[in-house]
């Protein structure tokens, strides 16, 4: 039986009467309908068909079948953004009363939808500690329709136990579960195998891996995913089938992209454990992190980001990232190019000082994307900014 890798290069969009060998850009924004009746059995859902490519594409089309692969999922949808597949699995599901549980180790923007947006539609929320298997299920209510967390997190790395969470679904299951699996990647990590519903990715990020393009997909049981379809097309994040057709082409080679990710970061990891200038290291695959165990139970490996704390606070902080010579200063991650970032002055800056530290974000925490460039020469530009700095 072939491999989910194998599978996802071979998945291509129906071939044209040109005989394309690579499926082209289908820059269309509607599509002809071959009679009157022909247009009204589509639109009656009698018979599948393109209608217009806010709906859908053969492009889009392509990408979703590829990441559904990876996950094992049975439907999906491809948004314009990752945080507009984070919003419109929770603004598709919820109504006013509801109640959402999440992790409280999640993405700032995330963290702004719970805080800021959903209370003016009378949705509420309970943050619990991801690595609190007994706080879960103490959170769910009688109102609780969504359960959500980020495994590994942005930017602690901090893990849920996923057999166990996904398993509250058994005794709970008229909640839906929804994990954000960015970090992980379809090809590290599978949370539908645990129970879960839905699983929404940052396109962006590892799946495009050359910083080119937004994007974002959320696969998952196909009653929730019409659940979505409806919510998408009356509100419009689409996906452009540029951005699908370079997102597709990315998932060819996203399997051996995060096998060179994850050696390289599990080299720096290890290479920076114990360095004088540096308080704390953190990668799940490292032995050190507290949930290694678990980490090597639910992970491939380990993902493309180490999080390490430097001496001296953000002064020091800001001082090291300018002495880094190679690596680059952006709020970006999963590129090719290794990447540094201050979360709390950028990605997590709206957060308060007390929320920063509940999710691991000191004033001297660097969030460091391991790119494909030689390990060594990673490695060497950060030891050689931790040592001009000191």
């Amino acid at each position: 039986m072939e491999k989910d890798q194998s599978k996802i290069i071979r998945e291509q969009a129906n071939r044209s009467a040109t005989r394309e060998h690579s499926v082209p850009l289908y820059l269309t924004s509607s599509f002809i309908f071959d009679s009157a009746e022909q247009g009204r059995a589509i639109f009656a859902d009698e018979e599948e068909g393109m209608v217009y490519s806010r709906y859908a594409n053969p492009n889009t089309t392509e990408f979703i079948n590829k990441v559904c692969i990876g996950e094992q999922a049975e439907a999906g949808l491809a948004f314009a953004s990752g945080m507009a597949a984070v919003f419109a699995s929770f603004a598709a599901l919820v109504r006013h009363g509801d109640h959402i549980v999440s992790s409280r180790a999640i993405f700032g923007s995330t963290h702004q939808l719970f805080t800021q947006v959903f209370p003016r539609w009378g949705v509420t929320h309970t943050y619990v500690e991801a690595v609190d298997n007994k706080a879960w299920e103490d959170a769910i209510q009688e109102n609780t329709k969504i359960v959500f967390l980020e495994s590994p997190s942005n930017p602690g790395l901090e893990l849920a136990d996923l057999e166990f969470v996904g398993g509250l679904k058994a005794k709970h299951p008229n909640v839906i579960f929804v994990i954000d699996n960015c970090f992980a990647t379809p090809y590290l990590q599978k949370p539908l195998k645990y129970g879960f519903d839905l699983s929404v990715h940052s396109a962006t990020k590892y799946m495009d891996g050359q910083g080119r393009v937004l994007g974002g997909v959320v696969v998952g049981a196909s009653s929730l995913i019409d659940e979505l379809r409806f919510f998408i097309r009356h509100t419009g994040p689409a996906m452009s089938p540029f951005n699908a057709w370079i997102l597709s082409k990315s998932m060819d080679t996203l399997g051996i992209r995060m096998d060179r990710h994850c050696s390289s970061a599990l080299a720096l990891a290890e290479a920076l454990e114990g360095h004088d200038e540096i308080d704390d290291v953190k990668y799940p695959f490292l032995p050190s992190h507290p949930q290694y165990l678990l980490a090597t139970k639910q992970m491939k490996a380990g993902g493309g980001i180490v999080t390490f704390e430097v001496k001296g606070g953000a002064e020091r902080a800001f001082r090291f990232i300018d002495a880094l010579q190679m690596i680059l200063y952006t709020s970006n991650l999963g590129d090719a190019r290794s990447i540094a970032t201050h979360p709390g002055s950028t990605t997590h800056s709206k957060l308060t000082d007390e929320e920063k530290i509940n999710l691991g974000i000191r004033p001297g925490t660097i969030r460091l994307s391991v790119g494909l460039e030689d390990k060594d020469d990673i490695i060497n530009d950060i030891i050689q900014a931790l040592e001009t700095t000191k």
